[in-house]
């Protein structure tokens, strides 16, 4: 008898488990959710939501807001006609007096239709479990209802019940849905919210819509119950609801009163019905147990299990009741695990299933698995086996262990195996031995067994994992030999230059105190990549390296540091006497042509040299000041070899000092503009000024541009300072023209200013904010701006002339196109350099060359410039050979621009002449 009740015993202690565990909440709460997805309902439009969402906290400012805003709120709702209003805002501590008074009037107009919150929070000192009523303040509270808020949270984290009302601080409050429907109760009684009810129905107004009194959505409002809360994520007010949703505070609120608006006020089945339902079906199994097969026992559970579920969403949907199904279902759930179990042949089960992954995993490895009887034949050999010794498995099952050994008599091999196999039984892990294996075609190589032995069915059983040794070695040989080399060249790489530099070095031998660092680099390869490709590149980058280990290589370390750089550390007595020597021998060696694939390509190389000691003592230093070097050798002498010395990085870090010295005198706004005249040759009147950038230096005062205008063109600085000088520029000229007292100003543009943004759209907008004429603003181009992107800036000036800006080419003449870019680029002048014309008087080639270009640029119909006059002679001068107008220190150094604006302009108004020879 026992043995018939025994899986019946076994579900009650199942279920008993479960049910003191809790473990059946779960599903009990997963059930009762997936009713609410199968049952949907629309909201009943009864209820809206006026939202403090992400908008409205946009539009008005930061939370919390003042009071006299929901005071206004609160008018404008009662005009709209709204039937109650109820907030979902903390009313209960005090805020600005004005803002307090203007909400407690709207209130008291409201005549009691409007419901504040109360709720309990933890107190913040006290017993712990204290607990603290938050109530509306006293002013308020006489002129609206006091409504609770607080919710309960399952252990899920979810938020499910929902109660009618509350006591607190003594007396019965009911809570914000039960107040909003009407509903009277007499205890703190609460029900399931029915979260089928769609809450994207219910009516949802945003906060500043209603402010602005948007007639068509305050006419949604007119009869309705409406809820005042934050919906906005910032706000933090969220809920997790069943299902996976999040709902905000206020949406909860609205959709506990749809559940009793619509008497959707969910209740849940007492235990005693969840316990008879768990009767019903032990009494059904007891009952069937022997009289039925396992197939109509099953059928009959998942018949009852589909009923069950049937019964419960009829529930649901018909009468708002939850039945609690989940015991009925683990009991139902218990008695299929017990039916399946008593089914099952355990053992054999095991067994094959043992079998089989032992199969499979033996079969899938990539590793050799050899396995023996206690004589040591083969009775497995897995395909890992097969790929290493060439044997397929019917020609080695059976066979010696020993025939994969070299010398098959040799039963030492063997009898190595079984002994580390007996210490395996003891070691976890197996035993690792080596021996030398011969393959099925008579190769001999190095093999890796991993070896253990087990006691199986049939007595002792070895196995062994193998390993072609031979293999991982070279595979280990070649992950060395790329982390040491370079990949493309098969050089060092940097970090072997470094190391084994490091070891030569320690040796402090004759060697190391000779030893010179060349850090080479090719000149224009990026050409060579963007001409003909970068595969191309790549031959020459392997004739380069070809090169340099066939001159070097048996005598110094060659390596490729990146890109187009290689280095060679050699004793420079090697090749001759001095440093200087071994350089110009370097660079001798690509006088040949290289031979790159198919073609030959001539290459010439800049060089950096860092000499042991005094160029660095260690590698780190070697490999550091021989690139500095190199870097100058590529900024200065192209072609040519620098060695190293201290003052490339004193310079280095000076110009480091005064980058960092300009940044602060960007930030500090510590830079000014200059104006020199431009003048009329034939009577000395001021006709413009080019503007010219000065720094005042807190401590060295003015500094002038040939200290610092280098490096700032050169540096991350420069087209934010040639921004600044542009729009002062334009700034001042309109300064002078609203006077009364136009200027042509001339502004030099950085190349910075040509290769990066859009300097035709910035000169248009600067024109359209200063509202200054573009005939007086002159743009000033050199050569260098020209040359990387020439149909960029053709494109460029066009748009520019469109504005009916000037554009002149500045230090005509000093350049090597001058004449090309007349004939390529539209512009209005020119200025010719002033080393021209600083010896003009004494120098004939001087005077033909600016004759030569007065009288070209008259052809071409543009306007010139004479830069540099000194005296009246060089102007009188330049005026017979066609120029007619200058600037120079003879007519006005650069000044600032209330002295030029006294000097020049004042005299202009006061006689019409200008201030000849005044500086």
């Amino acid at each position: 008898m026992l043995k018939h009740l025994r899986p019946h015993v076994l579900v009650l202690i199942a279920l008993l488990t479960v049910g003191v565990s809790g473990w059946h909440e779960v599903l009990r709460n997963g059930l009762s959710d997936l009713r609410l997805t199968w049952d949907k309902r629309q909201a009943s439009s009864e209820i809206a939501i006026v939202a403090i969402d992400a908008h409205s906290i946009e539009r008005i400012g930061v939370w919390p807001w003042p009071r006299a805003l929901h005071a206004e709120l609160l008018r404008q709702l009662m005009r709209a006609g709204a039937e109650q209003i109820a907030f979902d805002v903390d009313f209960s501590a005090p805020s600005d007096p004005p803002s307090d008074q203007a909400f407690g009037d709207a209130l008291q107009a409201a005549g009691g239709s409007v419901l504040l919150p109360a709720f309990r929070q933890p107190a913040a000192a006290g017993a712990p479990g204290a607990v603290h009523v938050n109530r509306p303040l006293p002013q308020f509270e006489a002129n609206a209802w006091p409504v609770l808020v607080n919710v309960t949270v399952c252990p899920d984290g979810r938020v499910r019940q929902y109660a009618f009302g509350e006591q607190l601080a003594g007396g019965l409050v009911p809570s914000m849905a039960a107040a909003l429907t009407g509903r009277s109760f007499a205890s703190d009684a609460s029900f399931l919210i029915d979260f089928g009810i769609d809450p994207a129905s219910v009516p949802t107004i945003s906060y500043v819509d209603v402010m602005n009194g948007d007639p068509a959505k305050l006419a949604l409002l007119k009869g309705k119950k409406v809820i005042v809360g934050g919906t906005a994520l910032e706000l933090g007010d969220r809920f997790s609801v069943p299902n996976g949703k999040i709902v905000s505070g206020p949406l909860l609120q609205a959709l506990a009163a749809e559940s009793m608006l619509q008497g959707r006020t969910l209740q849940m089945t007492s235990n005693a019905v969840t316990l008879a339902g768990v009767v019903i079906i032990l009494m059904m199994m007891i009952m069937s147990w022997r009289r039925l097969g396992a197939f109509w026992r099953v059928l009959l559970l998942v018949a009852t299990s589909a009923l069950v579920e049937a019964a419960a969403l009829w529930l649901h949907a018909r009468y708002a009741v939850v039945l609690d199904s989940s015991l009925l279902q683990l009991a139902i759930l218990a008695y299929l695990a017990t039916i399946a179990l008593d089914e099952i042949d355990f053992r054999g089960l095991l067994r094959r299933v043992a079998e089989n992954r032992f199969q499979r995993i033996a079969m899938s490895l990539s590793d050799g698995l050899v396995c023996t009887d206690a004589d040591g034949l083969i009775t497995l050999w897995n395909p890992g086996a097969a790929a290493i010794f060439g044997y397929q498995a019917d020609q080695i099952i059976g066979q010696p262990f020993r025939t994969l050994c070299v010398d098959p008599d040799d039963a030492e091999a063997l009898f190595a195996i079984r002994d580390a196999a007996w210490v395996a039984k003891l070691a976890p892990g197996g035993s690792v031995i080596e021996f030398d294996g011969r393959r099925n075609d008579g190769e001999v190589f190095r093999v890796e067994a991993s070896v253990s032995a087990w006691q199986g069915a049939d007595g002792l059983q070895y196995g062994a994992i193998l390993r072609d040794v031979s293999l991982r070695n070279r595979e280990a040989e070649r992950i060395r030999y790329l982390a040491e080399h370079d990949a493309l060249t098969g050089l060092f790489n940097r970090n072997t230059l470094q190391a084994r530099l490091t070891v030569l070095l320690s040796a402090e031998d004759a060697l190391s105190r000779d030893m010179a660092l060349l850090v080479i680099g090719l000149d224009g390869f990026q050409q060579i990549n963007d001409m003909l490709g970068q595969s191309y590149g790549d031959l020459v980058l392997r004739a380069v390296a070809d090169r340099l280990t066939a001159e070097f290589g048996g005598q110094g370390l060659v390596a490729r540091l990146s890109g187009d750089e290689f280095a060679v550390a050699v004793s420079y007595v090697t090749v001759g006497d001095t440093v200087a020597e071994l350089a110009e021998h370097v660079a001798r060696l690509f006088d040949a042509p290289l031979q790159a694939g198919p073609r030959q390509h001539h290459v010439k190389v800049s060089i950096g040299v860092a000499v042991h000691p005094e160029g660095g003592r260690t590698a780190d230093e070697l490999l550091s000041n021989g690139h500095l070097a190199f870097c100058r050798a590529k900024a200065i002498r192209r072609g040519r070899h620098v060695i190293f010395e201290e003052t490339i990085r004193s310079e280095l870090e000076a110009r480091l000092t005064l980058e960092a010295e300009l940044a602060l005198a960007v930030e500090r706004n510590e830079f000014e503009l200059f104006y020199q005249p431009q003048v009329n040759l034939l009577d000395g009147r001021a006709i413009g000024a080019e503007a010219l950038i000065r720094w005042r230096h807190p401590v060295r005062g003015l500094v002038p541009p040939a200290a610092f205008i280098p490096v700032v063109n050169t540096s991350a600085l420069s087209e934010t300072v040639a921004s600044w000088v542009l729009q002062t520029a334009c700034r001042q000229a309109r300064t002078w023209e609203l006077a009364g007292t136009p200027v042509r100003i001339g502004v030099n543009l950085s190349p910075s200013q040509l290769h990066s943004g859009d300097l035709a759209a910035q000169v248009g907008s600067l024109l359209q904010d200063t509202g200054l004429s573009p005939a007086l603003l002159e743009l000033e181009v050199t050569e260098d701006i020209l040359l990387h992107d020439e149909a960029r800036a053709l494109d460029i000036f066009k748009r520019i002339e469109a504005l009916g800006v000037s554009i002149v080419f500045d230090d005509f003449g000093t350049g090597y196109a001058s004449l090309s870019y007349l004939k390529k680029f539209r512009l209005d002048g020119l200025k010719i350099d002033r080393s021209f014309v600083f010896d003009l008087l004494t120098d004939a080639d001087d005077a033909a060359i600016v004759g030569s270009t007065v009288s070209l640029s008259r052809q071409l119909g543009l306007m010139v410039i004479a830069e540099g006059i000194e005296n009246q002679a060089t102007a009188d001068l330049l005026l017979r050979l066609g120029c007619e107008h200058g600037q120079g220190y003879f007519f006005g150094k650069p000044m600032p621009a209330a002295d030029f604006e006294r000097q020049f302009l004042m005299a202009k108004d006061a006689g019409g002449e200008g201030q000849r020879g005044a500086a």
